[in-house]
């Protein structure tokens, strides 16, 4: 269908997305942002009218947008002019922002910033959004856009951020420094995260500090980096500290870790590796293993459970990451996050501490493209009112079509003939989470269903004046995981039971 409209005119275009069925516009939209020829764009510049078309249309049109392999400078032209000084719902502009950091990233990536118009308004557009007085959930989603960008020269915007926000800010501030490569977490970084770890100015909220840990163990530690968050096991809540000695026992067992060898000299010495550290009894799990290994790629998953002292879930992370030849690929990272649950139950707030604001959320990443955030309640009104008005329907977080590999290359042989080969991948995604509170069964489910299908088609073709050759291979996967948690708080300690669930994999 792609290759259709690239060779479409305008014109026609634009009469198929006016005359196709309700049912059928999303998918001529993602098929027309994939094209990306220029009367494709033109087609949907005409049609798209951000003041009427439902949200799911809008959002479907940007997340298009967002996972494209090879943006154009046109795409993104396109993106910026429709969100640009409109009134927008919260939704499509949360959207727009993601999107459009993931496309300044990409072309960056092209070697394109700085030569590009498009690109410096997208860049001017986050960065300025951030400089006014905004508030706190805007401040976050900037913070998530630059994220997708990626761009070294706003490392330092996300320091400030991480080291003097709120909570949430500074929480979306790492996790946007996770997302750079090891070569540009330089020292100044390192240095930024120390303090927030060992909050050496102010208090930090938990999880700031363990993602803060997490970039100093990723990014080549330094000996001293890894035996100071050692020691600071022995200060930290039981949770925490369990958690942190899981982090470092995954990396001593995981062959392609780049801190492995130094955790090994370092376990040589009986002070650090005894029982005193590695005997904490807590329930917080982290693990992390091999999917698939061989010599050009390792695929990995790992699930992270960090829990209060009280036994209510604090976050869950599910991640599935390919590692190749020094790159890495977020494939998909799932992130539920539940806060305040223990003031609700009546348990103590540690002295010192502020009673945070009752919330849960769900965030993802996508082939390196972080989404939306999904806010399943905020406020002890919002879980009130969703807990009697619940329909029990689960909430989409992303579904659609799209476009991930899109390669032409021709190969001139030595024997004066050229090849042409084209490939082509596409994955047809829907995720939905659900979030239930029974406040009076005591029990707290969530579900998250995810599923996939991939098609990769590959052609090579020899076409010479005397005689044609053409290769054609055609790949299709599909797969279903579902992630279920259940908690029932009803006595102590809590009860909980999670269950990870894969259906049967088609593959041809």
């Amino acid at each position: 269908f792609i290759q259709m409209l690239r060779s479409a005119k305008k014109r026609d275009v634009l009469q198929l997305l006016r005359r196709v069925p309700q049912e059928m516009l999303p998918f001529i939209v993602e098929a027309a942002v994939a094209a990306q020829s220029v009367p494709s764009l033109a087609a949907l510049s005409d049609f798209l009218d951000f003041s009427k078309e439902p949200t799911s249309l809008l959002e479907k049109f940007l997340y298009a947008a967002a996972f494209s392999p090879w943006p154009s400078g046109e795409l993104l032209r396109l993106v910026l002019d429709k969100l640009d000084g409109k009134q927008l719902a919260p939704e499509v502009w949360e959207t727009g922002l993601v999107a459009m950091g993931s496309l300044v990233g990409k072309l960056c990536r092209q070697r394109l910033c700085g030569l590009q118009q498009e690109v410096e308004r997208g860049v001017e557009t986050i960065l300025g959004g951030l400089r006014g007085d905004k508030e706190e959930a805007e401040v976050v989603i900037y913070l998530l856009a630059l994220g997708n960008a990626a761009l070294p020269e706003t490392i330092p915007i996300l320091l400030d951020h991480a080291e003097e926000g709120p909570a949430a800010v500074a929480t979306a501030a790492i996790s946007a420094l996770q997302r750079f490569p090891t070569r540009h977490i330089s020292s100044k970084v390192k240095r930024a995260m120390r303090r927030i770890f060992h909050e050496q100015r102010k208090s930090y909220d938990k999880t700031c500090r363990l993602a803060a840990a997490e970039i100093l163990l990723d990014n080549k530690p330094s000996p001293m980096d890894i035996i100071n968050i050692l020691l600071a096991t022995n200060e930290l809540e039981t949770e925490t500290a369990m958690f942190l000695l899981l982090k470092v026992q995954n990396i001593l067992r995981a062959n392609h870790h780049p801190a492995r060898w130094i955790m090994k000299d370092i376990m040589r010495d009986p002070r650090i590796n005894n029982y005193n550290f590695f005997s904490k009894a807590g329930i917080s799990s982290s693990f992390s293993g091999p999917l698939t290994v061989t010599q050009d790629l390792v695929s990995t998953f790992g699930l992270d459970l960090l829990f209060l002292e009280g036994g209510l879930l604090r976050k869950s992370v599910s991640d599935f990451s390919l590692l190749s030849h020094g790159h890495r690929l977020h494939a998909a990272q799932v992130t539920i996050e539940a806060q305040g649950m223990e003031s609700m139950l009546g348990e103590n707030i540690l002295e010192g501490e502020e009673a945070p604001e009752l919330m849960a959320r769900m965030s993802a990443i996508f082939f390196d493209v972080q989404l939306r955030p999904v806010v399943f309640f905020q406020g002890y009104t919002d879980l009130m009112a969703k807990v009697l008005l619940s329909s029990g329907e689960p909430t989409s977080v992303v579904k659609g079509n799209l476009l991930l590999m899109d390669h032409h290359q021709v190969i001139p042989l030595q024997s004066g003939l050229q090849v042409t080969i084209q490939l082509q991948g596409s994955l047809g995604l829907d995720i939905a989470a659900n979030m239930d509170v029974s406040i009076w069964e005591q029990e707290l489910k969530t579900s998250i269903n995810t599923r996939g299908s991939l098609t990769i088609d590959f052609q090579a073709e020899l076409d010479a004046p005397f005689f044609q050759a053409t290769t054609r291979s055609q790949t299709e996967v599909e797969t279903s995981i579902h992630f279920d948690t259940m908690l029932r708080f009803s006595g102590s300690p809590v009860l909980m039971c999670l269950q990870l669930r894969e259906e049967q994999v088609p593959y041809r």
